[in-house]
């Protein structure tokens, strides 16, 4: 069974999965995606709750529907790629105000980052 944080509303979880996969590609631009049902079984969720997400991404225009052939993702490769980085730079802002938190100055992380992957522990 999937495991949902409950400080954050299912829906929202699912959109920002389907936002990670958009972003490293596993859905592609223009692709074709599971049909809500589906969805919501892969999710383990209500499909109610699955086509709230779904239609969140749609008012986002992450995703379109054509009337007889179902959901697809965006074919704006720019709008994926300003996704990425948007959700980048929400993780890199998160990880500097931990960084900050325990003491460490902007200059401190970076080289920390850059020991971390001189010594290979970084995935590449």
């Amino acid at each position: 069974m999937k495991e949902y944080d409950n400080k954050t509303p299912i829906y929202i979880q699912i959109i920002t999965e389907m936002k990670m996969r958009m972003v490293s590609g596993k859905l592609a631009a223009g692709e074709k995606i599971p049909s809500v049902r589906e969805l919501a079984q892969e999710f383990e969720v209500n499909p109610n709750t699955m086509q709230r997400a779904l239609s969140e991404m749609e008012r986002e225009n992450l995703f379109y529907t054509e009337r007889t052939s179902g959901r697809f993702v965006t074919t704006d490769e720019g709008m994926i790629m300003t996704l990425r980085n948007h959700l980048a730079e929400q993780e890199l802002k998160r990880f500097m105000e931990y960084m900050e938190k325990i003491g460490y100055t902007k200059i401190e992380m970076i080289q920390k980052i850059e020991e971390w992957q001189r010594e290979g522990e970084c995935y590449e």
